[in-house]
């Protein structure tokens, strides 16, 4: 997978990230790197990274080749077998179970993570469609054109059977114009509320008459279009839904939207100014809208390796279940990704099933008591073995701190171990507070070092990415 070329261009606040003495490039920075951008990374990987500065790690993660650890040559077959499978079975549990094993073993993270942007970008539900191979078609949309200018991907989700279905598309006939998919695509996907008027809806609506679909394919059916003159935006017009569509991307407010989108899936909160958000904004008009080149420019910004980015925002659901397993290389036996999807569904997001059109908030809203107590039955579960497939066989935690820093000690083990999950050094209340798990003996065993990482993992400060 190529990266996408970007036009030069200063833009104030997005300047290349230089590694210096205030910034180096250090372990920080590098897993900060693989949570934001993907999944974590093992500590094969985060050495790699170290050593090879960040030009070439950000390359890897945009071309989709970060991955050391967890490939399988058997990945597309697998993937492709478990989709069919959960298509044929009609059971909703199994479609996100193939998402999860996506994200878990997939050499592209960076595709995953933005597959995942464009689902709750463009929130649709399966509780409504009732049908997994209209939404799996749809996922693949979101993963084919992560990347592609937004134009792209637009014009393919707004006639995509599943959106058409979720928004009531098939309502939509000259006679009585529906209104739902005109306002959503202004709303939500393009414009953003107060840049549009309830005239610009009525009459974008009546642009989309015609547009349906039958059982699994985008129609478009004369008899029902309003072929009448329309005025959206302030442009008058025979415009036909392809035209409404033009009309929405030429909009700066839509653009402004595809910033604020990069910078909430990158960047922590509070930390991108105004002024930031409207030059990435520029930079995207300035490339077609093409999100690969957005991505890129942050991710190679000193903006995104800041120390007020660091650390600065809650992981979500995905981020915590598949960093946490990616981190203790649970690779082989494969992990059961039905349970990951489950506990990733009680942590408050429900893969194919937003909550409603706006999808996920986000944020801080991702940790409340029940998510809390759902991360630390997840981090147990995940160290014991209760994941597996096969017969219950917990993580060797004590081989894996030996293997990557040939110590058994209780102090190094802690510090390998927060370095790897957390990518620094453990404070000393978080120190003390992992020791009093080990009766403070000075040598690990290897019943001490599960209960380190099942506290660890569990702990407030595993939390945050």
């Amino acid at each position: 997978m190529s990266t996408f070329a970007v036009t030069e261009i200063t833009h104030d606040g997005w300047q290349p990230y230089v590694p210096s003495v205030k910034q180096p490039w250090n372990l920080s920075r590098v897993v900060h790197l693989h949570r934001r951008a993907g999944f974590a990374a093992t500590w094969t990987e985060i050495q790699r990274d170290l050593r090879d500065g960040p030009d070439a790690s950000v390359s890897r993660i945009l071309n989709g080749t970060s991955r050391a650890d967890g490939l399988r040559q058997d990945f597309d077959v697998i993937a492709t077998s478990l989709a069919t499978a959960a298509e044929a079975a009609s059971q909703g549990s199994r479609l996100p179970a193939w998402w999860v094993f996506r994200m878990l073993f997939s050499p592209d993270p960076l595709g995953e993570r933005l597959t995942l942007m464009w689902h709750n970008h463009f929130a649709t539900s399966n509780l409504k469609i009732e049908n997994l191979v209209l939404m799996r078609r749809q996922n693949e949309i979101f993963r084919e054109y992560a990347r592609a200018p937004f134009g792209d991907l637009l014009r393919r989700v707004v006639k995509d059977p599943a959106m058409l279905e979720w928004l009531d598309a098939s309502a939509n006939r000259k006679e009585h114009p529906n209104e739902n998919l005109a306002r959503e695509i202004m709303e939500l996907f393009t414009l953003g509320v107060g840049n549009y008027t309830e005239s610009d809806v009525k009459q974008g609506a009546r642009a989309l008459t015609g547009w349906t679909h039958k059982y699994d394919r985008f129609c478009e059916i004369p008899q029902y279009y309003d072929d009448g003159e329309k005025t959206i935006l302030g442009q008058t017009g025979n415009w036909r839904g392809d035209d409404f569509v033009d009309l929405l991307l030429a909009r700066p407010a839509t653009t402004r939207r595809l910033a604020f989108r990069l910078c909430e899936l990158f960047m922590g909160e509070e930390v991108v100014s105004p002024g930031q958000l409207e030059s990435l904004a520029s930079a995207l008009r300035e490339n077609r809208l093409t999100i690969g080149c957005g991505v890129e420019r942050i991710l190679r910004s000193d903006a995104f390796f800041d120390e007020s980015n660091i650390r600065s925002r809650v992981s979500d659901p995905t981020q915590y279940v598949i960093g946490a397993a990616r981190v203790l290389e649970q690779f082989d036996p494969p992990l059961n990704t039905v349970l990951m999807a489950e506990w990733i569904g009680r942590m408050g997001l429900e893969l194919f099933n937003p909550p409603n059109v706006f999808g996920w908030r986000g944020g801080r809203t991702w940790i409340n008591s029940r998510s809390v107590v759902a991360r630390t039955n997840y981090a147990c579960e995940l160290v014991e073995g209760a994941l597996l497939h096969s017969s219950k066989n917990s993580v060797d935690v004590l081989e894996l701190i030996e293997r990557h820093s040939g110590k058994s000690d209780t102090e190094s083990g802690i510090r390998f171990l927060c370095q790897l999950i957390l990518g620094a050094e453990p404070s000393p209340e978080l120190e003390r507070e992992l020791q009093s798990t080990t009766d403070r003996s000075p040598k690990l065993d290897a019943t001490a070092a599960r209960r380190i990482a099942i506290s660890l993992l569990s702990s407030p400060e595993a939390q945050i990415c």
